[in-house]
């Protein structure tokens, strides 16, 4: 993988009007005080826990820093730890959750699905100490929608795992998410019942789903993606398999304390 800064390969968008008029519908009016402190200090946050060792601050922390231990508390209670979560893998009470917003038209996301998140499952999902938890987070217009809710059918079906493969595959993303292609994906996927999946994926569920994804994304801050959090540590981009396993490793550490 690429080394290179969260800076250069953070894929961040300017949302278009009708992008704006989602978000405005997503944020909820009222949010608590502990999660509306992290939606603050989240862009600070996620700046010091990304950058470069010769590029971290060496000064006085800045005053909206200070509270970042009430900040990562409330970022890390938003793991949501259910047992039957189709879109999560690794188990429920694992030390260590890490909560991925993504969306299946970011090529950097992609990069990550790709690269680094099997090396993540095969060291730490499988022995126990790692969660990952998806939310879907569209931020490329109608394509990434279609594609998000298609995820959350397919997880219906316990293949959510396989169609995130498949939709994150080389090339994938250039061939749109139309729905000819979801139902494509699907096969691919081994989506069992596909009439049930295009009825799932057009469903009030599907969007209710995706619904609940963005109005969390959108209430702590998240404006670009790939976006993450490991145990309410923020890391923004796709940075390399080392700063992944650097935060995982730590985060494991405090969960013995």
């Amino acid at each position: 993988m690429s080394s290179s800064p969260s800076k250069t390969n953070t894929e961040t968008t300017t949302r278009t009007k009708a992008t704006g008029r989602a978000t405005s519908a997503a944020k909820p009016v009222l949010i608590s005080a502990g999660v509306a402190l992290a939606a603050v200090t989240l862009g600070l946050v996620s700046w010091q826990a990304t950058a470069p060792a010769d590029r971290a601050p060496t000064g006085p922390a800045p005053a909206a820093a200070a509270p970042r231990s009430e900040a990562s508390a409330a970022l890390q209670a938003l793991a949501r730890r259910e047992a039957g979560d189709k879109l999560a893998l690794g188990r429920a009470d694992a030390p260590v959750v890490l909560i991925e917003y993504s969306d299946f038209k970011c090529g950097y996301c992609g990069k990550f699905a790709r690269d680094t998140e099997p090396e993540l499952v095969k060291k730490y999902v499988d022995q126990g100490t790692l969660r990952i938890e998806w939310r879907n987070f569209p931020i490329f217009g109608a394509d990434s929608e279609a594609a998000a809710k298609a995820a959350w059918a397919a997880g219906q079906q316990d293949r959510f795992a396989a169609f995130h493969a498949a939709a994150y595959a080389d090339g994938a993303k250039e061939k749109g998410f139309a729905e000819p292609r979801l139902l494509e994906l699907a096969r691919e996927a081994g989506v069992p019942d596909l009439e049930r999946f295009k009825a799932d994926m057009a469903g009030e569920q599907a969007a209710a789903a995706l619904q609940k994804d963005q109005q969390e994304g959108y209430r702590i801050g998240v404006t670009s993606t790939p976006s993450f959090l490991v145990n309410g540590r923020p890391i923004a981009g796709a940075q390399p398999l080392g700063a992944f396993t650097a935060a995982v490793e730590q985060a494991a550490a405090a969960a013995e304390q």
